[in-house]
């Protein structure tokens, strides 16, 4: 398992998040606080407090590519 701090305080960068997931095979997560969401939907990372840092968590051993691709979300 991976996992990395992210923010997402604008619904385009919701949109651009959701769209670099979900052509991820593997599971992800999102965090924040004691909710857990699935990370490829856009409905479920809405339902979280956004104005907070996020935690990505991802469940494959291969993912330095997606690791790579969500580095632009990083804090």
């Amino acid at each position: 398992m991976k996992s990395i701090k992210i923010s997402l305080e604008m619904a385009q960068k919701v949109k651009e998040f959701v769209n670099i997931t979900q052509d991820s095979e593997c599971e992800i997560l999102l965090k924040s606080g004691k909710y857990v969401v699935d990370a490829k939907s856009l409905l479920g990372i809405f339902s979280l407090d956004l104005t907070k840092p996020l935690t990505v968590e991802i469940y494959s051993d291969d993912c330095a590519d997606l690791l790579a691709k969500l580095a632009q979300f990083a804090v």
